[in-house]
């Protein structure tokens, strides 16, 4: 089967080579040339672990190809799936900018049917109105089938998820459309991997439902954490008594720093918006937001408390990407921890394994040090806060660190350190809901 994805982002790269790892024949379409010549090249613009060794491998079978030609590549498909970007609008609304411009390319490209598969994160009703732009718009008289397909990648371990998820969902009224997706995903149907036959709409609400409450369970167990610290409670202990339980679970009560990501708020935001459109509000989600804004201040507010005020003080920042293995900073606590920093009167050091250059281009003109490892963030540190949990960071040389530092102030955003241990070492330490 000769399938078609539009957009070369995180979703779309990710899927294009899965699909062709399924056998099936991809290329993918992108307008930017630019990104095209390095995917051609193997370059990935992105760090994804597993993603780069996948495109190679399926580009050298002939299975995975790249172009701008978005007519050529839908002639030679049955199945295109738009994977292009719905970033938040200013009112918090997704932005579908850019799904109305594939739906109109594709209305001028259509020469025979196709099955148009949306796997962008879509506002309920939004796969109708892809059909009916394309059914208003089309130069010549072919039939569409338009199925929701909603992505469930997890940033960080996206090849994994796309090569074996908890489920697939699809949602449309063609059965015979229907059949088609299905059996592009037929390895995963044969590994009995759960398969959610629905309509348009229900398949668009489950991605921002599942977001949504993803979203709540972190937004919650920070609020708890923050209770934890008033009343002398420790929160890792009570996340894990409570993720004992079968109906709670313990996925997602990790206290922190606040949710970031290009998932997430975006999609939060989104179905806060739909819902003040059709009247029914989203009180809890709007609770949700307004929690996380507040804990990502919660870093420069231990520091401050730390260092008995920020005016002057070196502070060291280590971890800028909104989660490990990932070099996406976008929403990430980062972006508003450092600048928040900055503007107390602190100057700032900050590193990451992979994301500062990510950073820097969110941030351009923002007055920090970009140093080459957490030793160099250390030196002459007043404190030393911990955003990202990377692994490089748990096993940091305290010792040589606390030598280093001009004051022993250790904030654990993260929780990856026992508190007694790095206590007796000499650092005033201060983790999240940790009493």
């Amino acid at each position: 089967m000769h399938i078609a994805v539009i957009g070369t982002g995180y979703v779309g790269l990710v899927s294009g080579a899965g699909m062709a790892d399924f056998g099936m024949k991809v290329i993918c379409v992108d307008k930017d040339k630019e990104k095209i010549k390095q995917l051609r090249k193997g370059r990935i613009p992105f760090y994804e672990p597993g993603l780069e060794e996948l495109v190679h491998k399926n580009m050298e079978a002939g299975r995975l190809s790249f172009t701008t030609d978005l007519r050529e590549a839908v002639k030679q498909a049955l199945v295109i799936f738009i994977c292009v970007g719905t970033p938040p609008a200013p009112d918090g609304s997704a932005d579908l900018s850019q799904i109305k411009e594939v739906a109109l390319s594709l209305a001028e490209a259509l020469d025979d049917y196709k099955v148009v598969v949306t796997k962008s994160t879509v506002p309920v009703g939004t796969n109708r109105w892809i059909k009916q732009i394309i059914d208003k718009h089309k130069k010549n008289n072919v039939a569409v089938d338009i199925i929701s397909n909603p992505e469930f990648l997890r940033e960080g371990s996206a090849v994994e998820d796309f090569m074996h998820p908890d489920r697939v969902v699809i949602g449309g009224e063609s059965a015979y459309a229907i059949a088609i997706v299905k059996d592009i995903y037929r390895p995963l149907y044969l590994a009995e991997t759960p398969f959610i036959i629905t309509d348009l709409e229900t398949a668009e609400m489950i991605k921002y439902a599942s977001n949504a409450f993803l979203a709540t369970k972190v937004s919650f167990i920070n609020e708890i954490a923050n209770l934890c610290e008033k009343a002398g409670a420790d929160v890792t202990v009570v996340a894990r008594a409570m993720g004992l339980d079968p109906r709670i679970g313990r996925k997602f009560l990790n206290p922190g720093p606040g949710f970031g990501g290009s998932c997430f708020p975006k999609d939060v935001k989104a179905l806060v918006h739909q819902g003040r459109e059709v009247g029914s509000p989203m009180h809890i989600l709007e609770a949700v937001l307004e929690v996380n804004e507040r804990q990502k201040l919660r870093a420069v507010e231990k520091a401050e408390d730390l260092c008995k005020g920020l005016s002057g003080k070196t502070v060291a920042v280590l971890g800028l990407s909104f989660k490990p293995n990932t070099s996406d900073v976008r929403e990430a606590p980062a972006l508003t921890v450092v600048p928040e920093l900055v503007k107390r009167g602190a100057r700032v050091r900050v590193y990451d394994p992979v994301a500062m250059e990510e950073f820097r281009h969110w941030c351009p003109d923002l007055e920090v040090e970009y140093v080459k490892d957490p030793l160099k963030a250390a030196k002459g540190a007043h404190a030393l806060i911990i955003l990202t949990e990377w692994n490089e960071f748990r096993f940091l040389d305290l010792k040589e660190i606390k030598n280093l530092m001009a004051e022993p102030n250790l904030i654990d955003m993260r929780n990856i350190y026992e508190p007694e241990v790095v206590k007796s070492l000499g650092f005033k330490y201060t983790g999240v809901g940790r009493g």
